[in-house]
């Protein structure tokens, strides 16, 4: 779906197309609309094998080890949006990772709706480190890199915070600035994800009426670390974040 911001000849695309339809992301409407300079929003995940990130930059997106299908569409855009950069386009792609603030019905929305409910375990005590972006932070980035796109074309960047917590950290941090008690139980992360599988498989054949409790994915995203260098993306991009993440969290608690 495209954004076009005031000044022409822009754009900023973000596409998760099913496999089948990956074509639609090779015909793309930024050419026919006489668009040359684009940002391609991606996600982190296109890199992400289910191993540890830790301090890498924006490695190359890989469609056949990405996990779920979510993952493996959006690596596959991306690489094809990235082969158009230099054929009257001048393209960046951008992974924000982990966008969350006031008004989030994704994130901050899940967290609070488990922990509620009491289905927001800690895996391995939530020691794992990972890297989020504040919502404010991942426009102003997405701006950076609309207006530097000249100059980085055909690159791929990681956003983020840049400071790295222990998840359940973060979890507990979102829970209290909403107003519901953290998560106090923790299990062995290859317990979750075994159940996770299970769950998946049971979902497939008699869905629930919600998401599965716990999934592989969810599982490996709760314990294990993935958080990324900023450095390069700051110098290039010339760009930093104007909201820390404990500022986040007082606005998250101010809504």
């Amino acid at each position: 779906m495209p954004w076009h911001p005031p000044s022409t000849g822009s754009t900023v695309w973000c596409t998760w197309l099913p496999r089948s339809r990956s074509r639609g992301t090779r015909r793309s409407a930024a050419t026919a609309a006489g668009v040359s300079r684009v940002v391609h929003v991606s996600s982190p995940s296109v890199a992400h094998a289910g191993h540890a990130l830790a301090g890498v930059g924006a490695e190359p997106a890989d469609p056949d080890a990405a996990h779920g299908e979510y993952a493996r569409t959006k690596a596959e855009a991306e690489l094809l949006a990235l082969s158009r950069a230099g054929e009257g386009l001048a393209l960046v792609a951008i992974r924000p990772h982990l966008v969350w603030g006031p008004g989030d019905t994704q994130l901050i929305a899940r967290v609070v709706d488990r922990a509620r409910r009491g289905r927001l375990p800690l895996l391995n005590g939530g020691t794992a480190l990972i890297d989020s972006t504040y919502v404010d932070n991942a426009a102003s980035g997405i701006v950076a890199a609309l207006d530097r796109v000249d100059d980085v074309s055909g690159r791929a960047y990681v956003l983020t915070n840049g400071e790295p917590r222990p998840v359940g950290d973060l979890l507990a941090g979102i829970c209290r600035a909403s107003g519901v008690a953290p998560p106090r139980f923790s299990v062995p992360a290859g317990l979750a994800r075994a159940a996770g599988g299970l769950v998946e498989r049971v979902w497939a054949v008699r869905p629930g009426e919600d998401e599965p409790p716990m999934t592989r994915f969810l599982a490996e995203q709760l314990s294990t670390a993935h958080w990324f260098d900023q450095t390069e993306i700051r110098r290039d991009l010339r760009w930093t974040p104007s909201v820390s993440i404990d500022e986040g969290l007082r606005r998250l608690a101010r809504a």
